[in-house]
């Protein structure tokens, strides 16, 4: 092999591995966000450890809505990645009165995503606009928005909507 063919030959293969780099940046700083869930505030939708991926894009042209799972750094504590249920949006002001969820007096039907029914009162908390109040699936030991010193979450910081659980099992979130 000539020193020629030897040169092409790395040359070939930096801008394959730098290509690679790129394309797998790109994927997991622009596209998806990988999650690992941290605690059993999601269960049953979630169980901890679960690994999850959220698109990046999902509220690049929406809005989020109501009841999506969403991937978010802690208010308290952005080096922590949460990953919860929207409950309350801007604007809106969420109440749980002897464990049921009103929002702006209205009571929500969320009993589908329960492990359990939620024990207690809390709030009122009115939602600032361009914000959301999140909430766990079990919701009796989940550190959510009712107990954060910053109670919520910035539309800004929402890094993605969970769309897929891949790891101990592949499963589609909603």
């Amino acid at each position: 092999m000539t020193k020629k063919a030897v040169a092409h030959e790395i040359i070939s293969w930096v801008l394959t591995i730098v290509v690679a780099v790129v394309v797998a940046y790109l994927i997991t700083h622009v596209i998806i966000v990988n999650a690992k869930v941290p605690s059993g505030s999601m269960e049953n939708t979630i169980m901890t450890g679960d690994r999850i991926v959220a698109n990046r894009m999902s509220y690049w042209f929406s809005e989020p809505q109501r009841f999506d799972i969403v991937v978010f750094p802690f208010p308290d504590d952005e080096k922590q990645l949460f990953v919860k249920r929207i409950i309350g949006l801007p604007g809106e002001t969420v109440e749980v009165i002897n464990g049921a969820v009103y929002i702006n007096g209205e009571p929500i039907d969320d009993s589908k995503y329960l492990k359990e029914p939620m024990m207690g009162s809390f709030g009122p908390f009115v939602v600032p606009d361009g914000c959301y109040f999140m909430m766990g699936d079990n919701r009796n030991d989940s550190n959510d928005s009712r107990f954060w010193i910053n109670k919520f979450v910035s539309g800004k910081k929402i890094l993605g909507k969970a769309f897929l659980e891949y790891y101990p099992q592949i499963k589609l979130l909603h």
